[in-house]
């Protein structure tokens, strides 16, 4: 549904039809492995051909990660593509195709730490996409933007303390998942908000807290971790 209505904003915008829309291919298990551990990746994959088999004798289907996050047979391969889709889109800006691109994906990342799924997330695409962006395409900083009223947990998890990255982000505190107060390192540039807070005080908290920071590190790339 969330795929679906961001398709309907483009079509009632007249954007969509002057869009360069392109289907990625699956992520490749070495480009997920720049984020994940290798045994969250074999174990999420081992989930997946326990529940084929289940079902074929005819028993569940899907499995709970976490209390909040359950796989079926499909997400396996949804997750691959939903990161490939910021590995293919990571390119295309690098090669000169596109300025700028949006993954429309589902399932998302941020909450996806290094060796665990949570928060409907199994890869966290844009910690996978910033990795492949220094390891592959040679960079030497990145800066991860996230805003969402959630904090992302998971790339934090995964890139605190890498000084070629830089991360802002606000989100709503407390609030699920109960971190973001306290950051994990040097590189994070945490905004906790209160509820309720407006939206030109959030634009008054980037201006002071999240530009300085950015425009001194002068990332060679922008990611940006969008919430819904």
């Amino acid at each position: 549904e969330r795929l679906d209505a961001i398709d309907e904003h483009l079509q009632a915008t007249g954007l969509r039809d002057s869009l360069d829309r392109r289907e990625a291919d699956p992520a490749p298990l070495a480009d997920i492995e720049l984020a994940h551990g290798r045994m969250h990746v074999a174990a999420l994959r081992g989930l997946s051909d326990v529940l084929r088999e289940e079902i074929d004798a005819g028993g569940p289907t899907h499995t709970q990660v976490d209390p909040d996050t359950s796989m079926n047979v499909h997400t396996w391969a949804a997750a691959l593509r939903a990161a490939g889709a910021a590995l293919a889109a990571t390119d295309a800006v690098m090669a000169g195709e596109l300025d700028n691109a949006f993954c429309a994906v589902r399932p998302p990342g941020h909450h996806a730490c290094r060796d665990t799924a949570m928060g409907f997330c199994f890869f966290n695409n844009v910690a996978i996409a910033a990795r492949y962006a220094l390891e592959r395409h040679g960079l030497q900083r990145v800066a991860i933007v996230d805003f969402d009223v959630h904090h992302g947990n998971g790339t934090e998890d995964i890139v605190a303390g890498d000084d070629r990255v830089l991360m802002a982000s606000f989100f709503q505190h407390p609030l699920y998942p109960g971190s973001g107060a306290v950051p994990m390192g040097t590189n994070m540039v945490n905004v906790p908000v209160p509820p309720y807070t407006r939206g030109m005080a959030v634009r008054e908290l980037i201006d002071v807290m999240w530009m300085p920071r950015l425009e001194e590190f002068a990332p060679q790339m922008l990611f940006i971790s969008a919430g819904f």
